[in-house]
């Protein structure tokens, strides 16, 4: 008996309905003991982060109230948001007002506690 080459086996199943093929995928599977399905990877361990899970990832900074002591909560205000000596001036005489808005609750706690410590009240929402 002639031996089949790859090309000859692919010529013979390009002429094979549907139906036959299906037939000869379950001989194969059945002859060899093996199964036409895809494998499926495995999905990777999920590795659970420490803290809360259901925390929010970006929260806003609100300064409720300036205190008795305006010049620091200024100076405090200037070097979190960058502005100007004026423009953190304004922004702590129309309290209550925003800070900084979009940052993580992180950054928002060091910068609560600084403004805290110069004599704010403030608030993370």
């Amino acid at each position: 008996m002639a031996k089949l080459t790859k090309e000859d086996i692919i010529a013979s199943l390009k002429e094979m309905t549907v139906l036959e093929l299906n037939d000869l995928v379950k001989a194969v599977e059945a002859e060899f003991g093996v199964t036409a399905a895809a494998p499926v990877a495995a999905a990777a361990p999920v590795e659970e982060e420490e803290g809360p899970a259901a925390g929010p990832t970006e929260v806003s900074l609100f300064l409720k109230s300036v205190g008795a002591s305006k010049v620091q909560v200024i100076k405090a205000v200037q070097a979190i948001t960058g502005l100007g000596l004026m423009d953190a001036k304004k922004l702590t005489d129309t309290v209550p007002a925003t800070i900084k808005e979009h940052i993580s609750p992180v950054e928002a706690e060091e910068h609560k506690k600084a403004l805290v410590a110069a004599g704010a009240e403030v608030e993370i929402k």
